[in-house]
Order: C-alpha cells, then sequence, then structure tokens
C-alpha cells in the first residue's frame, strides 16, 4: 500500500517554480521600489558622470521628445512625469534592479554595457532632487 501512496505523490512541476520565482521577484521589485535610500548624498562630479551615462543610454528611450518609447510607455502607465530626470520618487535599489533585470520592454543591461560605476553614477543622477 504505501508504494502506492508514493506513485500518486504529484513531483513538483516546472510551471509552479516559475510561478514562485515570478512572485518573488515581484515582491522583491516592489520591495526596492519603495525602499528608502541607504547611501549618502553623491556628490557633483558624480551627479555630471550620471548625466552624460544617461544621455548615453537611457536618454535615448528615456528622454524628452517625440519617439522616446520609454517615456511613453510611463507616461501611458500613467507615471506623471513620465520623463525620468523630472521625477523625485525613484529608488537607488529600484533603477539597479531596471536596468539589471528590464521591465516590461526593456532590455537588461549587462555589466559590460553599464558598468557598475555609471550605474551608480546614472542613481545619483536620477535621485539628485529627491527628497532625502
Amino acid at each position: 500500500m504505501r508504494e502506492q501512496e508514493g506513485l500518486c505523490r504529484r513531483a513538483p512541476h516546472k510551471k509552479d517554480n516559475s510561478m514562485n520565482n515570478a512572485r518573488a521577484f515581484l515582491l522583491l521589485l516592489w520591495g526596492l521600489t519603495f525602499a528608502a535610500p541607504a547611501f549618502a548624498a553623491p556628490d557633483e562630479s558624480q551627479i555630471d558622470r550620471g548625466h552624460q551615462a544617461y544621455d548615453k543610454w537611457c536618454f535615448p528611450c528615456h528622454g524628452t521628445g517625440l519617439g522616446k518609447p520609454g517615456t511613453d510607455a510611463l507616461k501611458a502607465r500613467g507615471q506623471n512625469p513620465a520623463v525620468l530626470e523630472e521625477r523625485t520618487d525613484l529608488t537607488a535599489p529600484a533603477i539597479k534592479t531596471f536596468v539589471r533585470h528590464g521591465v516590461l520592454f526593456m532590455p537588461t543591461f549587462r555589466k559590460t554595457e553599464i558598468s557598475d560605476a555609471d550605474l551608480d553614477a546614472i542613481t545619483a543622477y536620477l535621485t539628485r532632487n529627491n527628497k532625502h
């Protein structure tokens, strides 16, 4: 009888694992989005470097003007302001998560594309207007 009971047990299904991973990722993302910044205020040189890196890597999709799919997508989702440079609610952990893991149709960026130092600088630039 015990042998038959063992046969009836359901093995973990790959779909179950992917759902758990998706839930865990969404919880992490939610937590990072609303986490308080945990770093010292950046200096002006860091912000200037971040502005340059932002212009190279982020502005083509998230800048002002026509044909900016990142800005258009945020606007369609009700984000106001939709232009990242104008926002005051972005946190460093959220920015880093979005850049490294992508979101919706935004691609991921490897460390060989945007270095950790450049990502820190972009984060400093985008959070410069936040109330600390």
